[in-house]
C-alpha cells in the first residue's frame, strides 16, 4: 500500500517549502517568446507534484488525474525529461548529501554496495534476459550507500549484467560530497558486500582507489558476520522500492528510468534531513 499522508497530514507527493526552496534555483529558466508566448507554462511546482504523485503511485502517465491540478501526464512526463537533461535531480542530490554531511549525519567510514532485478515490461535501453525471472526482460538497480543506509549512488543496466562488473562504474559513480571546509569526500574507507562480487580482480581494482574491500567468498558457509554492515544498502534498496514507479520499469527510455531513480535518492536524502536519526 502506499500511504496516502504523511505525519503533518500533507500527502507524501505534495513538495513542502524546504524542499522546494532547494529545487526552485536548480530549474532551468524558461523565457517566454514576447511576441507571440503561447499558452502560458503550467507552474512548475504542480507538475513537480506530478512527477511525484507518479513516483509514489506508480499510475499510468495518462492516466495521472486532471483533477489533481498537476497538468497532465505528458505534460510531467516532457518537464521530468527536460529537468533529468539539464541534471537537476543529480545537482539535487548532490546538495542533499552535502546539508546531510553538514549536520553530521553522513558518515563515509563505509560503504555497502548491492543490487536488485526488476521487470522491464517494455523492454528499452540497459534491459536484458534475467536469469532469476526464467529469462524475461529486465533490468537491474545497483545500489552504493553510507554507513547509514543514505544512498550515495545508483546506476541501471540489463537484468542479465552480473554485480561484480558494476562494483567500479557505482565507486565512480559517487559524486564529491561538500558540506564542511576542505576537500570533498568521495571515496569512503570500507566497502562491504556480498558473494556476488567475489572476485580477486575487482577487489584489486577497489583496492587502488584507496578502499579496503569486505566482500564474501563463495564457497564458504554464511555467517562471516558482514552483514551487520552490509544490511543498510537493503534497507536503502527496499525504500527506493517503496516508489510503486520502481518496482517494475515501464519507461522504455532509460534515462527516463534513471532520472525516477535518482528522484527517489533525493527524496530519501530530504526525509532523512528532515528526520535524523
Amino acid at each position: 500500500m502506499v500511504a496516502t499522508e504523511t505525519r503533518g497530514g500533507r500527502k507524501p507527493w505534495e513538495v513542502d517549502d524546504g524542499l522546494w526552496e532547494r529545487i526552485e534555483p536548480l530549474l532551468p529558466v524558461i523565457e517566454r517568446h514576447f511576441r507571440y508566448p503561447g499558452r502560458r507554462r503550467l507552474d512548475d511546482r504542480r507538475v513537480l507534484c506530478g512527477i511525484l504523485f507518479v513516483l509514489y503511485t506508480g499510475i499510468p502517465w495518462r492516466y495521472l488525474p486532471q483533477e489533481l491540478g498537476f497538468g497532465s501526464g505528458m505534460t510531467c512526463w516532457r518537464r521530468l525529461r527536460e529537468w533529468n537533461e539539464a541534471g537537476v535531480w543529480q545537482r539535487l542530490h548532490e546538495l542533499l548529501l552535502a546539508e546531510l554531511r553538514a549536520a553530521g549525519t553522513l558518515d563515509l567510514s563505509r560503504a555497502s554496495a548491492d543490487s536488485s532485478h526488476l521487470r522491464a515490461m517494455k523492454g528499452g535501453a540497459a534491459t536484458g534476459p534475467s536469469p532469476v525471472d526464467r529469462g524475461k526482460t529486465g533490468s537491474k538497480h545497483h545500489v552504493i550507500v553510507e554507513a547509514h543506509g543514505i544512498p550515495l549512488a545508483t546506476t541501471l543496466t540489463g537484468g542479465n549484467r552480473n554485480d561484480v562488473t558494476q562494483l567500479i562504474p557505482l565507486i565512480r559513480a559517487v559524486p564529491p560530497i561538500r558540506g564542511k571546509r576542505g576537500q570533498p569526500l568521495r571515496r569512503p574507507k570500507h566497502l562491504y558486500a556480498d558473494r556476488g562480487y567475489d572476485h580477486e580482480s575487482y577487489r584489486d581494482q577497489v583496492r587502488r582507489f584507496e578502499i579496503t574491500p569486505h566482500i564474501a567468498r563463495r564457497g564458504t558457509e554464511h555467517g562471516s558476520g558482514l552483514g551487520v554492515h552490509r544490511w543498510v544498502v537493503e534497507g536503502a534498496i527496499a525504500l527506493l522500492h517503496w516508489f510503486r514507479r520502481l518496482r517494475i520499469r515501464w519507461e522504455i527510455r532509460d534515462d527516463i528510468h534513471q532520472a525516477f531513480i535518482t528522484l527517489g535518492c533525493a527524496v530519501i536524502c530530504w526525509r532523512r534531513l528532515r528526520n535524523p536519526l
